[in-house]
């Protein structure tokens, strides 16, 4: 399912809880020629998310919802509306979306998930990855529907797991695969 961009850049908002990582090289890919996306806005559920520094860094709004109830997804989608924002990438963000909230951005929100869906869905992948004695792991950006980590995938890399790994080895060289796999994706939907 490839989105058509026109010759305009696509406004995006990226949704994160956690360090960030994803969510810079995003902005690094955001800045070449090739890239069909400008971040606008950076999201997050989490006021001590490190990844909000990107935000003064790189000079991008920013706005933290807590996701207590329900009205902060109401406030979150006027804030979208409000910033004009067409596609939204969760990049390690840690709260599952409602299904009214899917529905209003429909085929225009992309995840990013550290297992070779749809093995491994949710929390502690790498660990579950390791212990199921699997040969490979690696991450899956897909398309986000009402279920969870399920929606169409869009582009996997495999990732070898080593006999001496632990979750953490594992989930850093995972992540590495990540920073390049996202933009790769982003480049697949709109057909570039």
């Amino acid at each position: 399912m490839a989105i058509s961009t026109g010759s305009k850049v696509i406004r995006t908002a990226v949704f994160i809880s956690g360090t960030g990582s994803n969510l810079k090289s995003l902005i690094k890919f955001s800045k070449l020629k090739i890239s069909p996306i400008s971040i606008n806005l950076i999201v997050s559920n989490n006021t001590k998310s490190k990844g909000l520094k990107y935000a003064n860094i790189f000079k991008i709004k920013k706005k933290i919802f807590t996701f207590k109830n329900k009205t902060d997804e109401k406030k979150i989608l006027v804030e979208l509306k409000k910033n004009k924002i067409d596609l939204i990438c969760l990049a390690g963000f840690m709260k599952i979306l409602s299904k009214t909230f899917i529905k209003n951005f429909k085929g225009r929100i992309l995840n990013i998930h550290p297992s070779l869906l749809p093995k491994f869905k949710g929390l502690n992948t790498h660990e579950r990855a390791i212990n199921k004695k699997e040969k490979y792991s690696g991450c899956t950006v897909h398309f986000v529907n009402s279920k969870l980590d399920s929606g169409k995938i869009i582009l996997q890399k495999k990732v070898k797991i080593k006999k001496s790994d632990t979750p953490k080895t594992l989930a850093k060289r995972i992540l590495s695969q990540e920073h390049r796999l996202y933009p790769k994706a982003i480049l697949k939907v709109f057909n570039l």
